[in-house]
């Protein structure tokens, strides 16, 4: 069998003694953040994707070794289980070789090939294989197995049964359906059509369409895998089939002197037609979905990775606004903390439309308590709302922005038991508004209540296989919670579950503890936590922070197993715990120099990790933690954009130029908040002057972008725009 980390490491470009070291790190039971953070040594610095991607193929790889020692044995089973076949199965790379191998050995139900082989055609379908006869006539020779008792009346029937066989032997050909797999996967075409050509639907595009299998974008195969789901759209694939036929009688017919030739070319035929394409065209449709099915995930991670890292804006009092139309619009208002302070609904959509009362209920609130922002959520009824509130905010000459946040998700959480523990005494809808304003606050504790999958920054979200898109969506929320830490002393049991080696029930025993005993002092003294015992310790210890503990190192991403280390460059440099307190030291690393003369300061770190035994990517991060403690590293995304005025759809021309928010990210484009009630979208071909793989290398979710208007659709209520001068 093949060496498992040696493929790693070939397929991966990593060394194989790193991907030796992660494997062992994660059977042991660490966890990839804790890999990541705090084993760089082990595993050349790889970062949370790449161990991710690590372990996906490991797992692959090994369910891939477990199921040739299970056809290996099956085989063996049979006796038929010969030296070459044995070392064909081992080499092989991919799961689907190793079952095109198995496939003969395979218990088939009843076949046509299975009975004639009942009727003792196979010497007949061998001899006709062999293709040695060239004179006389085919019929002739499969009068000797004319056996009425075994239903084969006629020469006719004996040749049919024989060719049955041989058909399905030359589907049963591993090499050869390896051949046409990849033929029919380069040069076919995938057709679509209407399956009413008189209905108007959104698929209209795709009617009477066809293109490169091969070459079709990920998008488009979920898009036409919804339309025939939904009934709309006819989908097929149109193979090559004279090439393809050709691949086959090549290696069919071997003597075109026999007397067989035309036997077998009609056995290629019906071979093809019965057995091997209907098999390979389901292969490359359920090839074409994994593959748009895998894009769409990494799609769906990447931008929830950006809508989780977006900046907190802290210190401000919120009134949170969550848009409707017949039930009003529900408004909370919620201290620099999040907590609420009031709630009310208000009535500026239709069909009430009361703008004057609205407008005295936030004059109301904002004389009250003295509101910094107003978030508006971005469901129905946000641009009316959006509109009353600009208007309002410029008549009365506040000094007051608004900012429009993503309520996907919201709902969802509202009415939720976790939202019902935490507020049982509010109703859903008032739940739903405060979830909007602490959005605002500090994105990534509020929208780790939601699960992944209800947040729907992404395309398709429903027609992808939901297994892979949840699994995907937890390791970024993971991966972002533990980027950026978690306050041991304030974390929701939501939060806290996302720590590297918290699972719900430790994080509900920290509150409880937490409740009971008052604030955490120490990091160590976590380990009294019921269930939290030394792994969890070590797993989490460095990802959940104290501010004003006992241990100044606490506040920061220092694991308490380097804290020895980092007490000691912090005398040897001369640092004081007040310092790190007061916020941190810039300039240690001028420090190190002095204390380790170099020429440059990679030599002078080198000095100071060999001097304190410890490797140099861990020294970088002690450093790090010791120029600015618990550094937030949400600080370098873009700020959120606030509004003071709003722009109407009938207000935009072509060739205006405005400052938008990308709120979603596709495989053609980006959809861009420009500030009226439909994004816009900068298709992919407009976002640079450059060729560019996907939008993802351009923008994220979050960003702030300068757009021009290249056309309106005023009927449609679509909007094309474009990134470049």
């Amino acid at each position: 069998m093949r060496d498992i980390t040696d493929v790693l490491a070939k397929e991966l470009g990593q060394k194989k003694t790193h991907v030796e070291n992660v494997v062992r790190l994660l059977d042991e039971g660490n966890t990839i953040p804790f890999i990541a953070r705090y084993r760089k040594e082990m595993h050349g610095s790889m970062d949370d994707t790449a161990l991710r991607n690590l372990e996906t193929r490991l797992v692959y790889l090994r369910g891939l070794e477990e199921r040739k020692e299970e056809v290996l044995r099956l085989i063996e089973e049979q006796g038929k289980l010969t030296p070459d076949l044995k070392e064909e199965i081992e080499k092989a790379e991919v799961l689907q070789r190793v079952e095109d191998l198995y496939k003969p050995f395979k218990k088939k139900r009843a076949t046509r090939a299975s009975k004639a082989k009942e009727q003792g055609l196979e010497p007949l379908a061998n001899l006709i294989w062999l293709q040695k006869e060239t004179k006389g006539d085919p019929k002739d020779v499969a009068k000797s197995y004319i056996d009425p008792e075994k239903d084969v009346p006629t020469a006719e029937v004996a040749l049919q049964g024989a060719c049955d066989i041989i058909a399905e032997n030359i589907a049963d050909d591993a090499d050869l359906i390896g051949r046409l797999r990849d033929k029919t996967y380069k040069s076919s075409l995938i057709e679509t059509e209407a399956a009413d050509p008189d209905e108007k639907t959104v698929y209209d595009m795709y009617y009477g369409r066809s293109e490169k299998l091969s070459k079709i974008p990920n998008h488009r195969i979920l898009a036409i895998n919804r339309g025939e789901k939904e009934k709309k759209l006819k989908v097929k694939v149109a193979p090559d089939t004279e090439a393809l036929l050709g691949m086959i009688e090549r290696r069919a017919i071997r003597n075109e002197n026999s007397i067989f030739t035309n036997l077998l070319k009609e056995t290629v035929a019906d071979s093809y037609k019965r057995l091997i394409a209907p098999s390979i065209e389901r292969e490359m449709r359920n090839l074409l979905t994994e593959r748009a099915e895998a894009d769409a995930v990494k799609v769906f991670m990447k931008n929830t990775e950006s809508l989780l890292m977006v900046p907190p804006v802290k210190g401000v009092k919120v009134i949170s606004i969550d848009p409707g139309y017949r039930t009003g619009c529900k408004v909370a208002v919620l201290d620099e903390t999040g907590k609420l302070l009031s709630y009310t609904t208000i009535y500026p959509t239709p069909p009430k439309k009361d703008i004057s009362g609205t407008e005295k209920t936030l004059q109301k609130l904002i004389d009250k308590h003295g509101c910094d922002v107003i978030v508006i959520g971005n469901g129905t009824g946000s641009r009316e709302t959006e509109e009353v509130v600009a208007d309002f905010l410029k008549k009365n000459h506040l000094q007051i922005q608004y900012t429009i946040v993503n309520e996907a998700g919201a709902s969802v959480y509202s009415a939720s038991e976790l939202a019902a523990k935490e507020y049982p005494d509010l109703d859903v809808t008032t739940r739903g508004a405060m979830s909007l304003g602490r959005r605002l606050q500090d994105p990534l504790a509020e929208l780790v209540k939601i699960d992944p999958k209800h947040i729907g920054v992404g395309q398709y979200q429903h027609d992808i296989n939901q297994k892979e898109l949840e699994q995907g969506l937890t390791g970024v929320v993971e991966t972002c919670v533990n980027r950026v830490g978690v306050d041991l002393n304030t974390a929701s049991p939501a939060l806290l579950s996302y720590v590297a080696g918290i699972t719900g029930p430790i994080a509900n025993n920290i509150v409880a503890y937490r409740e009971e005993k008052g604030r955490f002092l120490s990091r160590r003294e976590r380990l009294k936590v019921p269930r939290l015992g030394p792994k969890a310790y070590e797993q989490c210890a460095g990802f959940l922070r104290i501010s004003d503990g006992t241990e100044v190192l606490d506040a920061t991403g220092v694991h308490p197993e380097s804290y020895e280390i980092a007490r000691t460059i912090m005398d040897k440099t001369g640092i004081a715990k007040e310092q790190i307190t007061a916020g941190g030291v810039p300039d240690v690393e001028q420090k190190v120099q002095g204390t380790y003369p170099a020429g440059k300061l990679s030599e002078s770190i080198a000095k100071m990790a060999k001097d304190l035994g410890v490797g140099e990517p861990t020294l970088h991060d002690i450093i790090e933690e010791l120029k600015k403690p618990g550094r937030d590293p949400r600080e370098d995304a873009p700020p959120v954009i606030f509004r003071s005025d709003v722009t109407s759809f009938e207000d935009l021309k072509e060739g205006m130029e405005l400052s938008g928010t990308v709120r979603n990210v596709v495989d053609f484009g980006a959809f861009v908040d420009i500030g009226v009630k439909h994004d816009g979208l900068v298709h992919i071909s407009k976002m640079s002057k450059k060729f560019i793989n996907h939008p993802m290398d351009v923008v994220s979710i979050g960003d702030t972008v300068k757009v021009k208007i290249l056309s309106v659709d005023h009927e449609k209520k679509k909007i094309s725009l474009s990134m470049i001068d």
